[in-house]
């Protein structure tokens, strides 16, 4: 059994006037017991079917009739130019066969009124049927959208001629504060899962300069707002030679890059989910300002916002400053008491560092965290020290310093965030198959 044809196929016009085998699932059924209409999906589409009982003979007509929603069956018939018909194509069936069935005392629980009761939300419910849910046709057009933008990213950084290269997920030490670690148990030892590629990639950067990855990391975060994962996936990117500001020109060119591609290739997927494109485009055209974290400070505080300088910007206050821009801005400059060993403090202004993050509009907040690193030996045993933090776990990155450390940075993208933000859904659970949170582990 051999999948030939697409429902997105036929209702492109490839067969018009001909017969066609197509292989799905029952989206809708309804009629009596002359004519069926059977509405049938695939991942490319939909197309109603019209099944009459003396054209396709008693056998496939009660095959038809019992067939219930999300029952896979295959349909035999003649396509027809309809442009009533949702896609504008119809298939008069010549036959009908069940391949997976539905048992009726147990039928398909993710109804409409089930999805009403969400309204372009996720209740409960849906989370807990998520391996049901994700057949509904929001869901399918979320995980294509998460295809384009994960497909982006490698287009992005591949066309650069950077290398892709993976890093363990269990490590000794902390990259983002070890309150946000989760520890595993080890063969008798204590280990963490990751919560960054960057440490590892910092040591294979003097053989390949530029290389970037896409893979989960992890954060024991106990938040619940809607942007917040404890598994999410990361697009990293390290670079030689790199200043800050040239590490950020990556970012907005990658950023550029998925909204252009999901402009190119997803667009009537988009509308599908009520998003304006016109709002995509504008990320995809135009630059992305920079602000220092002093302006945002004194912009905070002008919006009645209490924030003390040094203060890290945690979601709320993100929020709150990005109410009103346009397109992302680059927020650089952090003081260096709000930021972690490994980011370079800046030469000439020694409260600082380098360093950046890139804070999307409609109240999404950051996508990308980033900046120049702590390269040489001295200065990055001097910040370990500053923090009070053990040298012993960070020995093998110290010694990346020790043999011909050069100037060098990146940053981190968070895929799903983009994903979220790009779609305009509600909450970041939207775009990820089977999402992972303070309170959830399964299905």
């Amino acid at each position: 059994m051999v999948k030939t044809i697409f429902i997105g196929d036929v209702q492109a016009g490839n067969y018009d006037g001909q017969e066609v085998e197509l292989m799905g699932w029952v989206k809708r059924s309804r009629g009596s017991n002359k004519i069926r209409f059977i509405v049938l999906r695939d991942s490319t589409g939909v197309i109603q079917c019209v099944v009459k009982r003396d054209a396709v003979g008693d056998d496939s007509f009660e095959d038809a009739k019992g067939a219930l929603i999300e029952s896979s069956i295959i349909i035999t018939g003649m396509i027809n130019v309809d442009e009533r018909a949702d896609g504008g194509h119809e298939m008069v069936a010549t036959s009908v066969a069940i391949v997976g069935s539905v048992n009726p005392e147990k039928p398909f629980p993710i109804t409409e009124s089930a999805m009403q009761a969400a309204d372009g939300g996720e209740t409960e419910f849906l989370l807990d049927n998520r391996h049901l849910y994700l057949r509904t046709s929001r869901m399918t057009t979320m995980l294509q959208v998460r295809s384009t933008v994960f497909g982006a990213i490698h287009n992005y950084f591949r066309d650069l001629d950077f290398t892709e290269y993976q890093a363990p997920n269990f490590v000794a030490g902390a990259v983002e504060g070890g309150s946000t670690l989760f520890e595993v148990p080890y063969f008798g030892r204590k280990v963490y899962l990751t919560q960054s590629w960057q440490l590892y990639a910092e040591a294979a950067m003097p053989a390949l300069e530029r290389l970037y990855t896409i893979a989960p990391s992890f954060r024991a975060e106990k938040s619940r707002t809607r942007r917040h994962l404890t598994e999410f996936w990361h697009a990293e990117m390290e670079v030689a030679w790199a200043t800050n500001n040239e590490i950020m020109s990556h970012g907005e060119g990658v950023v550029r890059k998925i909204a252009s591609d999901l402009i190119e290739h997803r667009s009537d997927e988009l509308e599908s989910i009520g998003r304006d494109l016109d709002l995509v485009a504008r990320y995809a055209d135009n630059p992305y300002p920079r602000m220092r974290y002093d302006e945002a400070v004194e912009t905070l505080q002008g919006m009645g916002v209490d924030i003390e300088w040094g203060q890290d910007l945690d979601y709320s206050k993100e929020k709150v400053l990005t109410q009103d821009f346009e397109v992302p801005h680059f927020l650089t400059h952090y003081p260096k008491i709000a930021k972690p060993f490994y980011h370079r403090v800046d030469p000439d202004e020694d409260k600082y560092v380098l360093c950046h993050d890139l804070l999307a509009p409609e109240g999404y907040g950051e996508i990308i965290g980033g900046g120049e690193r702590t390269w040489s030996e001295e200065e990055l045993l001097a910040r370990l020290d500053e923090e009070g933090t053990d040298r012993e776990a960070y020995q093998f990155y110290i010694d990346t310093r020790s043999y011909g450390g050069v100037p060098h940075g990146g940053f981190g993208l968070g895929v799903d965030r983009v994903c979220s933000w790009l779609t305009g859904a509600d909450h970041i659970r939207e775009v990820i198959p089977f999402p992972r949170d303070s309170r959830r582990v399964s299905p």
